[in-house]
This record gives structure tokens, sequence and C-alpha cells, in this order.
């Protein structure tokens, strides 16, 4: 079987991180885990070619070459995932699909034309899908309500990665949550029990990273990496003298969430492993609207004191906010952007609460008729969307909060003075190893751009920055190149804030040129 592996382009959202990887000479933040993990789960006797279209398109040679093509994708690249499709039926090769976004969704792949659903796990499915293809059967649905163990997952096929295109690369340990947040789908898709990987299995992983050459900064794509403490702290105690006999490699960043604060030995054991960042699930400071979403977890402790207590461990912190709970009161906002100031998080991923199909929240907002249907909806996937339900609260005054707070917290002057805060308060381990890493090349590359662009061409930052830098120079140099990637993260959110205003007005039925001019 001659099969064509294509991965669907994201449009332009907060983590694409477009003008970035512009001005850094990348393609792409990261690669397809998913889909180079199908990939290993074939069968060695078939023929593969492999396409991330967010690096380079596939091109007319491949398509004539493959008896089929296999998609995988996420709610966000819908649109993509749909063409190809549609064009993989029309030139009469067979499709067969998988992913996040076909398994909460089946009828949108069936309605394009896929004449294979491989759904839910992969371990599981894909074998069911073989099956079939062996017997002849030329369509099929192909579902488990059993979860896999995962450690009989293979290694991903990353040596079908142009490892040179991608920011960092992505390795996965475990699946599952344990918290029931009714907005989240990932309980819905993986269960409440984490699942985990044998250390073994992530250093052989991380070996084969090493052995194909890799060498910068890792993401651990868990949804919630310390969803089982015993496991996470396991693998993390045997992959320190891993990095220390390779000569720390790699440096990692995952998701966790924020009880992450209450476990001193978990905090010091992820920075030893060269854990450097970590993005946390805040949502907002409203303790009511926690209780109400079900996030329990995030009002054990203050909230700040949490963010404080990770920093001064040695972590990062990304973070992520929504608006639009039920009952939220007005100003929510400017709440969240208080916050936001007062724990000097660089860059908070604001978005407007959405209902993904199949969650607690969905079925609940189905049961109470509120779900939006039809040409009314909107298209979900990405933060700048409106929500697809009906809130307790006026739409307009909803899409003005996160309009004004994502304008706000992405300021050049104050999104700098969060980056550089950040940086200084963040506590150094004996062995200050883990910081994100670019290749050296295209490290330098990227430095020299910051310093053009924020050092001489923008004014109303010059100053700032040259006086930011020479600080974290003389004071803390650890951090110098976390700080300068910050800083070029900048130059993606400084145009991705006026395109998310934009598409917010034109949601909302406002001509954006008038309500701009």
């Amino acid at each position: 079987m001659k099969t064509l592996l294509l991965y669907p382009k994201f449009p332009q959202s907060f983590w694409s991180y477009d003008r970035f990887m512009e001005i850094a000479g990348l393609k792409a933040v990261l690669p397809p885990l998913g889909l180079i993990t199908v990939a290993s789960l074939l069968p060695k006797t078939w023929e593969i070619r492999f396409c991330d279209r967010n690096v380079a398109p596939e091109t007319d040679a491949d398509w004539a070459w493959c008896d089929l093509v296999i998609l995988s994708a996420m709610l966000v690249q819908q649109q993509d995932f749909q063409d190809l499709i549609q064009k993989a039926v029309k030139l009469g090769k067979k499709v067969a699909v998988g992913g996040p976004y076909p398994t909460a969704v089946p009828e949108e792949a069936i309605n394009s034309g896929a004449h294979y659903l491989i759904l839910d796990e992969g371990e599981l499915t894909i074998p069911m899908f073989l099956e079939a293809i062996a017997q002849g059967q030329t369509t099929g649905l192909f579902r488990s309500s059993e979860k896999p163990d995962v450690t009989l997952s293979p290694t991903p096929r990353f040596d079908l990665l142009q490892q040179d295109a991608y920011l960092m690369m992505a390795v996965q340990f475990s699946r599952g949550c344990p918290f029931n947040c009714e907005f989240c789908d990932i309980i819905a898709l993986y269960g409440r029990k984490p699942r985990t990987k044998e250390p073994e299995q992530i250093l052989t992983e991380l070996q084969t990273l090493y052995d194909l050459g890799w060498r910068g900064s890792i993401f651990m794509v868990d949804d919630n990496f310390i969803g089982n403490q015993r496991n996470v702290k396991r693998l993390l105690r045997a992959l320190s003298p891993w990095l220390a006999d390779h000569n720390y490699p790699f440096t990692f960043l995952t998701e966790a969430s924020v009880n992450l604060a209450e476990d001193d030995e978990l905090l010091s054991l992820m920075v030893e492993s060269g854990f450097y960042a970590v993005f946390l699930g805040i949502e907002t400071p409203d303790q009511e609207s926690l209780h109400v979403t079900g996030k329990v977890q995030n009002t054990r402790r203050p909230l700040v004191e949490a963010c404080r207590k990770i920093n001064d461990a040695g972590l990062l912190i990304y973070a992520g906010f929504i608006l639009g709970f039920d009952g939220e009161r007005a100003g929510a906002g400017a709440r969240i952007q208080e916050f936001v100031s007062e724990t000097s998080i660089p860059q908070p991923m604001l978005g407007i609460l959405q209902a993904p199909p199949l969650t607690a929240l969905w079925h609940r907002l189905k049961r109470e008729e509120r779900l939006i249907t039809g040409e009314r909806i909107h298209p979900t996937g990405d933060q700048n969307t409106l929500m697809n339900f009906i809130p307790t609260r006026p739409i307009a005054e909803i899409a003005q909060e996160y309009v004004e707070g994502f304008w706000t917290m992405y300021e050049p002057q104050d999104y700098l003075k969060r980056c550089f805060q950040q940086c200084m308060g963040i506590g150094l381990p004996l062995k200050p190893r883990q910081t994100m890493k670019f290749p050296l090349a295209k490290g330098f590359h990227l430095v020299l751009q910051v310093m053009w662009y924020q050092g001489i061409c923008r004014s109303e930052i010059r100053g700032q920055f040259w006086r930011q830098l020479w600080v974290i120079f003389w004071q803390k140099p650890q951090v110098l190149n976390m700080y300068l990637g910050l800083c070029a993260a900048g130059e993606h959110f400084w145009e991705y804030r006026v395109l998310a205003r934009e598409r917010i007005m034109e949601q909302l039925g406002y001509d954006p040129m008038n309500v701009l001019a």
C-alpha cells in the first residue's frame, strides 16, 4: 500500500507564532506527533510518504503515487482537513482520517467524503482498520470504548520529520487528566485516569531524537503532565541522569495543573530534569467561575501565590485564561488583566469560552437548548471566536472585554515589562541548564533580528529594550536566551492582536475598518 500521510495547515492563531517563525527561519512550532505515531503502527511492508503542510506542501507527484491518504487533525484545522479529503476523493484516492477533530465530529469527515474513520486512540483502532483493508472493505468506521495501554505504544517515526523546520520536538508521556473541568474535551477523548508510558519508553524516544541529531527544546505534550504524580516522579528520576550522561542536549516545557505548586519535590525534580517552563490552565481569578466550571483544583490556594511558588522553583509560566463562564460578573476581563500584571505572566492566552463537542459543558448546554446551531454558529477551535452557545451575559460585553484585554496585555511596553519581570523573578537551580534552546545558527540570526526590530526600528520600546537587556546580561545572564526568545515572540503577538480584534468585530457584524478608523 502506497500511503501518503498529510497533516493539514493551521490558520494564523495565538500559538502559530507566524512572525516569530518568519524571523527565526522556521516553519512550524511543533511536529504532528499523532501522525508520526500512526506511521509506526502501519505495516512495515507499506510504503510511506509524510508531509506536514505547515512546513511544505505535498507535490502532484505525491498525489499521483499514493493509493491511500491518511489525515489527522484538530478542530482548528477543519478547513484544510475537509479540503484535502475532497481533493483526494476527486483524484480517486482512498481516504482514512483520525485525530481529535473527526473523533469528536465524525459526521463532518463523512460528509466531506472520507472512506475510513479511525477514531479514538489509534493503538486500538488502527489494527481494526488494517484488518478491514486486508479483507477488502472499501469503507469503515472504527471505534473503541476501551483505552489502550500506552506502555505498548511504539516509538514515533521521528525520522520522517524535517527537523530544522521546527521550533521544538514533541514527546508524550501520558494521556488523560484526573480533573473534571466542564469545558475540557481531554477527559472526553482520553478519560480521567491518566495512563503513562514507562520511563524507559521515554528515554528510548529521547535517544532516537538524540541519534537523529536534535539538540534543543522538547514539548512534553501531555495535557496534564502531573496527572499521575507517582509515575511522573519515576520518569523525572530516570530523566535527570540520562540528560547528564548526554551533556544536557534537551530542555523541556509542558502543560500542568496549578496544583503543581503544592508539591515541592515534584517542582524540584522537574527543574533538575531540564524543564524550564510550564503552561498552566488558570482560566480566571474569579473563584465563583472556577466553581461553576468544575475547576476546583484552582481554588485550593491563592493563584498568585501558586504562580510565585512555581516561578521561585525555576519555571517560566505560560497560562490560559477564559471569558464567558456562566454567571460571570462584568469586568472579568479587567480582573484577568490585573492578575496577569501581578504575576508578570508574559504570554497570557486569553480566549472566549467554547463548548467543544462531547464535553460536559456541551451536553449541559444542549439540554438547556443554549447551543447555537446552523448558519449562526461561528467556527470553533481558535481563541478569538465568539462562543457557540448563548451566554448568561451580553455577548457584545464579553467580546469587548476580550478585545480590550488582549489589546492591552499585548501593548509592546507592557509585554516587554512582563517578559523582563518574569525572567528576573525565576529562581535558578544550582546547575542553571533549563532554558529555551535554539539551534545555534538560527538562534544567532533570531537575536540579530530582535535587536534590529526592537532595539532600532520600534521607537516606542527602543530604550526599554536596551535597558532591560543590559540588566539581564549583567545580573542574570542564565536567562538571556529565554528573555530574547520572549521578546521575539512579541513580534507575532503585536500583529496577532490586530487580527484578533478584526475577527471579533466581523463576527459581531461590524465593519472592522470602520471600527478601527
